[in-house]
């Protein structure tokens, strides 16, 4: 009875366009937990027990919090099934720090990528441009490596379909980076592979993102880039990278700053522009700037 529910609920929710990846791995596992137990409705002891058997704070929070919004949606149709308290597990409020590399370290990851062992034709070029496009635009990693040749829209536009959240965007391309593809794209198109991902394994196929994950840690190491970091470096740094020098060119005007950070939002594909505030805080440079600021702004407003 539970496991018809979650499937339906699931059904219904995916339908509206929500992937629910882990969401429905976690439910269904729930589902066989309670299930075992003979619960035929959901029940917050259930839920809370199944949620408290997760290995951290952060995992034990996302379990309860699926199967709270199960229950509120169970509990709509029959008030049998009771819904947990979704404060019991809170998220950790502690998100990583990132490492913001300066231009003249991401020229040498770059440069690294160019002088990696060719394992099979095109390796060197598919890294060196893969990092470069990442480096140049913000993009998820997992939207680089989706990228197909019908996504390479007319005057160095790319357009992004499988985002994080399922929302298309149009990305406009420098005309340096767009260069730099169209380069790539030369010697991509001679490949006698029939997968249309623009960058691709030895295998001819789309690139895994753990394959890029452990070369790109490969990369850093060989650009001799943040030896002495205690935490490693991460892929995802570079669109942080992106977001980070794109505020710090910003004027501290107010509307100036509105309009931008907007702009970032929509570019980098947020679908929360909270997401993109946070990144104010990723420099001392910027905090200086929004610091002097509001100093300035409240001298004039006390004048």
């Amino acid at each position: 009875m539970l496991m018809t529910h979650v499937d339906r609920y699931l059904s219904l929710r995916q339908g509206l366009g929500f992937k629910l990846g882990n969401a429905a791995r976690h439910l269904r596992a729930f589902a066989r937990f309670a299930m075992d137990r003979g619960d035929t409705y959901v029940r917050a002891s259930t839920a809370v027990h199944w949620a408290a058997e997760a290995p951290s704070p952060n995992a034990r929070h996302n379990r309860l919090r699926d199967v709270v919004h199960l229950a509120r949606f169970l509990h709509a149709e029959d008030g049998t099934h009771e819904v947990p308290p979704s404060a019991l597990f809170p998220a950790p409020k502690v998100r990583p720090l990132p490492y913001i590399y300066t231009s003249g370290e991401l020229a040498q990851i770059i440069e690294a990528a160019g002088r990696l062992r060719q394992t099979y034709p095109l390796r060197r070029e598919v890294y060196a441009t893969l990092l470069g496009l990442i480096a140049a635009t913000g993009l998820r990693i997992s939207e680089a490596l989706g990228l197909r040749f019908g996504d390479l829209q007319p005057d160095g536009v790319l357009l992004i379909r499988r985002t994080k959240f399922g929302k298309r965007r149009l990305v406009p391309l420098h005309p340096t980076v767009a260069d730099a593809l169209d380069h790539y794209l030369e010697r991509r198109c001679r490949l006698p592979v029939m997968d249309d991902h623009v960058f691709i394994s030895a295998k001819g196929r789309r690139l895994p993102g753990r394959t890029v994950n452990d070369t790109f840690r490969r990369v850093v190491r060989l650009a001799d880039v943040a030896r002495d970091r205690a935490r490693p470096c991460r892929i995802h740094d570079l669109r942080h990278t992106f977001a980070t020098r794109s505020l710090e060119q910003c004027s501290t005007r107010r509307e100036s700053v509105s309009r931008h950070v907007v702009a970032l939002a929509t570019y980098l594909g947020h679908t929360d522009i909270v997401h993109t505030y946070w990144y104010l805080e990723a420099t001392p440079e910027l905090m200086t700037d929004i610091a002097a600021a509001a100093e300035a702004l409240i001298a004039g407003r006390d004048a």
